[in-house]
């Protein structure tokens, strides 16, 4: 697939909260009760960093909406191209992650990111830079909470509370399994928030985290190893 990225990737904080100023009036987060686009292809994303240094591998695992069986799966190995400054972390990632995209030949309806959607300090996480990038709908499925705050959901599965930042309800907590701790479920674009709750629900059949994650986070982990020991 073709990723249009309408920037250069920026080197420090003042640049990159400019991409993330000039972008975030991009995004579209669909009203609750609209309907869903139709899905066939979900493309889970995950990025593995390496212990010592700043190299790390990203994974992109593209599964049939109704099965969850692996229909592609892509990689790429770069390094961590941008500073660890909190809210723009994303930045870190961003270019190899858009490199392993370029690589699909199958076009996903649907990117769930390992990150936030606009459950973000400056309401533009990874779900969203990617989702205004592709124009793709986008969710972000965190196992934490980045900002605001939420009650704990109830213990059932399906079971979710809103996470609240200044008086906005920016995502869920979100309970895929009975009695595990919740996820964190935003809208990263060309969404609502009642659909990324359902379809966090439904990628999660068996597990905490959704199969989106676990290929991609697996995939990213094994490519990593492989490419410092081919270094070593």
């Amino acid at each position: 697939m073709r990723v249009s990225v309408p920037h250069a990737w920026p080197s420090g904080r003042e640049e990159a909260e400019a991409v993330q100023d000039r972008l975030r009036p991009l995004v579209r987060v669909e009203a609750d009760g609209s309907p869903a686009p139709p899905l066939r292809l979900i493309a889970g994303l995950d990025v593995a960093y390496a212990k010592d240094d700043d190299r790390l591998a990203a994974a992109v695992v593209v599964l049939d909406a109704d099965t969850l069986a692996v229909v592609e799966s892509v990689s790429a190995v770069g390094r961590a191209a941008f500073p660890y400054i909190p809210g723009l972390f994303a930045f870190r990632e961003l270019p190899t992650l858009v490199t392993a995209l370029e690589r699909l030949t199958t076009d996903p309806d649907l990117l769930v990111c390992d990150g936030q959607g606009i459950a973000h300090p400056r309401r533009f996480g990874l779900a969203c830079h990617l989702g205004v990038l592709t124009d793709l709908p986008a969710i972000g499925i965190a196992k934490q909470s980045l900002v605001g705050e939420y009650a704990e959901p109830e213990r059932p599965r399906g079971s979710w509370t809103p996470v609240r930042d200044g008086g906005e309800v920016v995502g869920r907590a979100v309970r895929t399994q009975t009695g595990v701790k919740p996820v964190f479920v935003s809208v990263g674009h060309r969404m609502s928030l009642d659909a990324a709750t359902a379809l966090a629900l439904r990628l999660s059949p068996d597990y905490r985290l959704p199969e989106t994650t676990r290929r991609s986070d697996r995939l990213s982990r094994q490519v990593l190893a492989a490419h410092l020991a081919q270094q070593a």
